[in-house]
């Protein structure tokens, strides 16, 4: 099966939901990011991506790494998806104050609590069946502590 590699970038607010934007032409929701250049590094990728479509700068040191996951491409159909994920880690007052608007190829911004969408049928596998889980998971593991 041919191969789709992505970077993308997990955004929080302060009330705990997750940016998740959709590209023209598609209906899935995922998170931003996309395809890197030739011989860009996972991370680089991830922060020219946010600014391409967010018009956002991220510091590089300001993403940390959450995995890497192999799934099915939400809007290539036959191809799979390999995905290096981050999680921007300023604050959720930060990212509540930063102006983020759609640009480039997307078409709409939606913030979703991860707990509330992992059965909703418009959110792209990676985001619904990889990163979400990891989200919700580790949100009940600090409220527990």
């Amino acid at each position: 099966m041919p191969r789709i590699t992505v970077s993308a970038v997990v955004m929080r607010d302060i009330q705990g939901r997750v940016l998740t934007v959709r590209k023209r032409s598609t209906s899935s929701f995922m998170f931003p990011g996309g395809k890197p250049e030739t011989g860009e590094e996972p991370r680089a990728a991830a922060v020219r991506e946010v600014r391409e479509e967010l018009g956002v700068d991220i510091v590089p040191h300001d993403l940390e790494f959450l995995g890497r996951w192999e799934t099915q491409a939400a809007n290539e159909a036959g191809y799979e998806l390999v995905a290096h994920v981050f999680d921007w880690v300023r604050s959720p007052e930060y990212v509540d104050r930063t102006p983020i608007f759609p640009l480039a190829e997307i078409e709409e911004l939606r913030w979703s609590v991860p707990a509330d969408s992992l059965t909703e049928p418009d959110i792209a596998p990676l985001t619904r069946d990889c990163v979400f889980p990891l989200l919700t998971s580790t949100e009940r593991s600090e409220r527990g502590r």
